[in-house]
């Protein structure tokens, strides 16, 4: 039910410390691994902020309710960030994906009823009832920055509350930048999780160079903070 399910194997011979292998490697060991698991992958739907909550929750009730045989893993994807306040700079993870965690799982009834009802928990998200399936390359793509990292990317940096991109120099007054963007417009994103998602923009933070951007993420729209650079007009 931990990152255990996923992170860790034994393995049939000597494999080689993570550290040598390239992001790669390890990438496709990682889509080995979900492509023979037991189980689908489901998304279900939260309260903002009631994630890890629901995770912990839910994994009490698989317990209680003997349910080990049909539910098997719960992963709340998080993204690792560094917050800078005054002179004072550290690293934190925080959810990726807001208001979602996904569930590996063999869907009866029961199991159903069991994840449905859990405390926190607002659905399945697609078919209530019946809800679809990730697929391999879903999954990886929720998981992978999680569980791998992300190969040779800068870490977000929150200069007092303003993300930006960890090394970049700080963001010119609001007078003197140029907000090439309008409230309602339809934009493509280009980086980070959502990279290649149509989004439209709902606000613009010309102090930070940010856009709150509206991502249709498993059939909701969901507000995503982006930098000016993390997406593109379309024309």
């Amino acid at each position: 039910m931990s990152e255990q399910d996923l992170s860790q194997e034994t393995p049939e011979q000597e494999a080689t410390p993570e550290e040598e292998k390239s992001y790669e490697e390890r990438a496709e060991e990682l889509r080995a691994k979900l492509r023979r698991q037991l189980g689908d992958w489901y998304v279900v739907h939260t309260y903002a902020g009631y994630e890890k909550r629901v995770k912990s929750n839910l994994e009490t009730r698989i317990q209680t309710q003997d349910m080990e045989d049909y539910i098997f893993e719960i992963q709340v994807p998080m993204e690792e960030v560094v917050e800078i306040k005054g002179t004072q700079r550290k690293v934190v993870n925080r959810v990726r994906i807001p208001g979602y965690v996904v569930v590996r799982m063999e869907l009866t009834d029961a199991s159903w009823g069991v994840v449905r009802h859990t405390p926190g928990v607002t659905g399945f998200v697609g078919n209530a009832h019946d809800p679809h399936p990730l697929t391999t390359n879903e999954v990886f793509d929720m998981l992978a920055e999680h569980l791998l990292g992300k190969p040779d990317a800068p870490r977000k940096a929150v200069v007092d509350g303003e993300e930006t991109v960890e090394g970049e120099g700080t963001a010119a007054p609001a007078s003197d930048v140029k907000v090439d963007f309008e409230v309602g417009e339809s934009v493509t994103v280009t980086d980070g999780p959502f990279a290649t998602l149509p989004a439209t923009i709902s606000e613009i933070q010309p102090d930070s160079r940010q856009l709150v951007v509206l991502v249709s993420i498993f059939e909701r729209e969901t507000p995503v903070t982006l930098n000016f650079n993390q997406v593109e007009k379309i024309y």
